[in-house]
């Protein structure tokens, strides 16, 4: 059993893919009502997962306001599928009815 991808791990960046892994995209307030995070946790956060290649970043203008809009990677989606894989095997070995 390998060890769980610690940049998903963490609760926050979890719920981010997960919420990614169901839309084509979205955008930061979404994010950021949607969670409950500030602007600078949730910064953080995207920026470990793009560095990560977990997700991609898109930065417009609308006039004058920045936008950013967020999407989960092919390679993000692949990690997040293998951390479900991961987790449902640690449960597996911990099933009472496997004792």
């Amino acid at each position: 059993m390998s060890e769980l991808d610690r940049t998903i791990h963490e609760p926050a960046r979890l719920r981010i893919l997960t919420i990614l892994s169901g839309v084509d995209e979205t955008d930061f307030n979404f994010l950021l009502n949607t969670l409950g995070l500030t602007k600078g946790n949730l910064s953080s956060h995207m920026d470990k997962l793009e560095k990560a290649g977990y997700v991609d970043v898109i930065k417009s203008f609308n006039g004058r306001i920045p936008h950013t809009e967020f999407s989960i990677t092919e390679q993000g989606r692949a990690a997040l599928l293998e951390y479900w894989r991961e987790l449902d095997t640690i449960r597996s070995l911990h099933n009472p009815s496997h004792e």
